[in-house]
């Protein structure tokens, strides 16, 4: 079975925190799913490419949600909400594509 990679969890839940949240009219609901994706997603950051990245990368995780709440204030919820979830996951994808070395080469 193929393994889900790390960018994927992580922007799904940013995204899907957001949703449940909303959806079921329960912010703390939401919150275990964020939080849950995120935990899942450090450990694979952790295994891909080492502890500093996944600090790194969980910083940026939690950044984003911090940071979707006045971004959306001035563009709306879910595209705040989906601009941050694709730049973790971009960020994600960068640091971890090669196993965490700075060159794909080296």
């Amino acid at each position: 079975m193929a393994k889900v990679p790390a960018s994927v969890v992580a922007a799904t839940g940013l995204v899907g925190g957001y949703g449940v949240a909303r959806w079921t009219k329960k912010r703390p609901l939401g919150g275990v799913a964020l939080a849950a994706a995120g935990a899942v997603a450090a450990r694979q950051w952790q295994q891909e490419a080492g502890g500093k990245v996944a600090a790194g990368l969980t910083g940026l995780y939690v950044a984003g949600f911090a940071g979707s709440h006045p971004l959306a204030k001035k563009v709306g919820a879910w595209p705040a909400v989906s601009a941050v979830a694709g730049g973790v996951a971009a960020a994600s994808w960068a640091a971890t594509r090669c196993g965490g070395k700075k060159s794909c080469g080296a």
